[in-house]
Formats: structure tokens, C-alpha cells, sequence
């Protein structure tokens, strides 16, 4: 028997986008064991007097702030007071200079328009040169994985004011995550899966802006400034009864969670299939215990893995889709919606390609035809994916 959780008729919630809510930490622990070279942290965050609610498959939005560090390091490049006042819109509001850089722009992140403009303020040959017509290609390679700081200690004398650099910026925008929490499971409260962004990079360690101020900076009882970002192309199957195949490596489970618990507590018949992978069983099976309980609950009707790191061949949750390419067919074939959630650039691009070979062979379809069905699948709202 499946339940309909009716939800109480709510005021519409005053926090968005614009106005965002004040949520509190209520929890914020690194999901890895000791060996792991990841710290990706579950947050549980407060939502309490907020209106705010979600459904499985949205995101939650975080306003961030800049690493102190960096902010220190820009005043100190510029030789600029940090309390020197400055203008961050065209409506004039003004902010100390510390505050600006800290709270309101974004000085992680290079763009070519900002190099280009940058250029009117020094003689620099070198960025002279660069920021030329001809030179297009090598003007974005430079602004990749290259900052404010990078940008301006290469490239001085500046003959610039504080306000002329600022005016150069964008301001700070959100960091989207997926939520991997049912709030039918847990009321007035999100919860977020996020990986620590470090790498080391023209010879500076970068961070992550968000990620890393939530696992360095941020604890139980702080705040982060947070509002709902609905997804309407990436949520459950109006259906309980219908079964889902999710694929989600990494932080990539984030959202499977909150689809699980959701059909835990609204007792959904469908079968539920998860494929879950990253670099080391001992030290990177996310949330191990809670799927391993779902299992035996038979919430969770399968549950394939795949530790890349634990075996000479390295093995991704693409390998353990084909080891099962027959009866993961079936599923299709009976229905089932496909889901995959994690990295755009490798991961995603390699599911897909074998969704359509395990389409190919058990289908005995031609190439372009099971693409033509992967596609019709996904024109059904039957192929989902949220890939960043």
C-alpha cells in the first residue's frame, strides 16, 4: 500500500533568491574516513520559521563568502586600506573595501572582459599584448584557473583607485547544490552533500568558495544565507509504483538520498536500483550505513558499487551498469525511469554512451536507433539527469 503525504496549505515563504533565509548548522561532519584523499561534509541545515519546503531532485542555494586569506592578500598586493569606503552598485549603496571583497564580489574567477578592462589601468606590456584581438585564445587560457590576485600581481604598476578595480567585478553569485534530504523525512530541516574544492594550480593552492567555507569556516550554530531552487526537470515519478535507476558516483548520491527517504516514508511499491561509486570502499562509501539499512528494509531493492581504487582495472559505476546490461534493460522495458546525477564532463558523457550500447545489444537495435529510443526516453521525462 502506498501513502499520499498531503502537505498542510502553506503561505508561500518570503526568503527567495533575493531575500534569503538565515538558516542555521544544525550538523556539519566529513562523510570520509581517515585515508581518503576527498573531505566531502553532510551539512543539516535549520529551516525553522522559514515557510521554505522543497521536493526531492531541487537544489538549495547558498550566498557565500570569500576566503579571508585571499581577501588579505588582494588589500595587501594593492597596498589598499581595508576601510576605505566604496561604491558596489549603480544605486550607490556603498561598503568598506574589506566588506566588498569579502561579501559582495566575486575575485575567484577571471573573465576576459575583466582582463580587458583591466588593461586601461597599466602599462604593462605583457597584458598589453594579451588582451590584443590576435591574442583571443591565449586571453582564455590565462583566465582559467587564474583570480583577482593572480591578475593583479602579475600585471602591475596599477595606476588605479581601489573603486576602479571593484568596478571591474561581478558580483558574487549563488553555488547551487543538489538537496539530499526529504523534508517529509526530516520536517523544517535541507540537507547537503558538498565536496571540498582544493587543487594547487599556477603555483597557488585555489579552494572551492563555497565548499571549502563550509568544511574550514562554518560549524554547528553559524548560518548560512540560503534559499529553495526548484528543479522541474529532475524529480521522482508521479508514480510510487513506477521503479527508478539511479546513477550517482560521488556527491553525485546527494539527490538519491532524498529520493529514497522519500519513498521510505511515502511506502512507494516501485523497486529502487542505485548505482554508487568512488575511489575506495573503506574510506569513500558515502552514507554506507543508511543504504545498506534501506536494503534491508527493502526500500532499496538494489544497491551496485564500484571503488575505482580498490582494484588493479580500474572500475566506474558505467562497468557494474553493463555487468547487469540485461536485466537493467528490463527495467526499462518495464517502465522504469533512469536517473544520473554527478560530473558533466566524464562521468555523465560515459553513462550515457553506455545506456546506449546496453539499449543496442539487449534491444538488438541498430546504433541510431537506440539513440532514437534513449532519446524518446528522455523526451517522456523517463531520462534525467543533473549534471554539473
Amino acid at each position: 500500500m502506498q501513502l499520499t503525504i498531503k502537505a498542510d496549505k502553506k503561505i508561500p515563504s518570503t526568503y527567495s533568491r533575493t531575500t534569503p533565509f538565515r538558516a542555521k548548522i544544525i550538523k556539519n561532519v566529513n562523510l570520509n574516513e581517515v585515508g581518503s584523499s576527498k573531505e566531502i561534509r553532510h551539512i543539516e541545515l535549520s529551516l525553522e520559521g522559514s515557510g521554505l519546503s522543497y521536493v526531492p531532485g531541487d537544489a538549495l542555494g547558498i550566498l557565500p563568502s570569500n576566503d579571508p586569506e585571499l581577501v588579505s592578500s588582494i588589500l595587501e598586493e594593492m597596498e589598499w586600506d581595508p576601510e576605505t569606503e566604496v561604491t558596489i552598485n549603480k544605486q550607490g549603496d556603498t561598503l568598506s573595501l574589506k566588506e566588498a571583497l569579502t561579501t559582495y564580489f566575486e575575485i575567484t574567477l577571471l573573465t576576459k572582459k575583466i582582463v580587458q578592462q583591466a588593461a586601461a589601468f597599466t602599462e604593462n606590456e605583457e597584458l598589453q599584448k594579451l588582451e590584443s584581438v590576435e591574442n583571443t585564445e591565449q586571453l582564455k587560457e590565462y583566465c582559467n584557473g587564474r583570480d583577482l590576485l593572480d591578475l593583479l600581481h602579475e600585471f602591475g604598476p596599477w595606476k588605479a583607485t581601489a573603486q576602479d578595480i571593484i568596478s571591474l567585478l561581478r558580483k558574487m553569485t549563488a553555488r547551487l547544490y543538489s538537496i539530499s534530504s526529504s523534508i517529509a523525512a526530516h520536517p523544517n530541516e535541507v540537507h547537503l552533500t558538498i565536496g571540498a574544492v582544493r587543487y594547487h594550480t599556477h603555483r597557488r593552492d585555489r579552494k572551492g568558495v563555497c565548499s571549502v567555507l563550509v568544511a574550514e569556516r562554518v560549524g554547528e550554530g553559524d548560518a548560512l544565507s540560503v534559499f529553495i531552487q526548484p528543479n522541474k526537470h529532475f524529480h521522482l515519478p508521479e508514480s510510487g509504483e513506477t521503479d527508478i535507476i539511479m546513477v550517482g558516483p560521488g556527491t553525485g548520491i546527494a539527490p538519491f538520498r532524498s529520493f529514497i527517504e522519500e519513498r521510505a516514508v511515502t511506502k512507494a511499491i516501485g523497486k529502487s536500483w542505485l548505482f554508487f561509486g568512488d575511489q575506495h570502499a573503506a574510506s569513500d562509501f558515502l552514507y554506507q550505513n543508511e543504504l545498506e539499512q534501506y536494503q534491508q528494509d527493502g526500500v532499496l531493492t538494489r544497491l551496485e558499487t564500484a571503488f575505482s581504487r580498490d582494484t588493479v582495472q580500474k572500475v566506474y559505476v558505467q562497468h557494474k551498469m553493463l555487468e547487469n546490461s540485461k536485466e537493467l534493460f528490463q527495467w526499462l522495458e518495464r517502465g522504469a525511469y533512469f536517473y544520473v546525477c554527478g560530473d558533466k564532463q566524464y562521468m555523465a558523457k560515459d553513462v550515457h554512451n553506455t545506456l546506449i550500447d546496453i539499449i543496442e545489444k539487449e534491444g538488438a537495435l541498430s546504433r541510431e536507433a537506440a539513440e532514437t529510443h534513449l532519446n524518446d526516453m528522455q523526451k517522456k521525462g523517463r531520462y534525467q539527469r543533473d549534471v554539473y
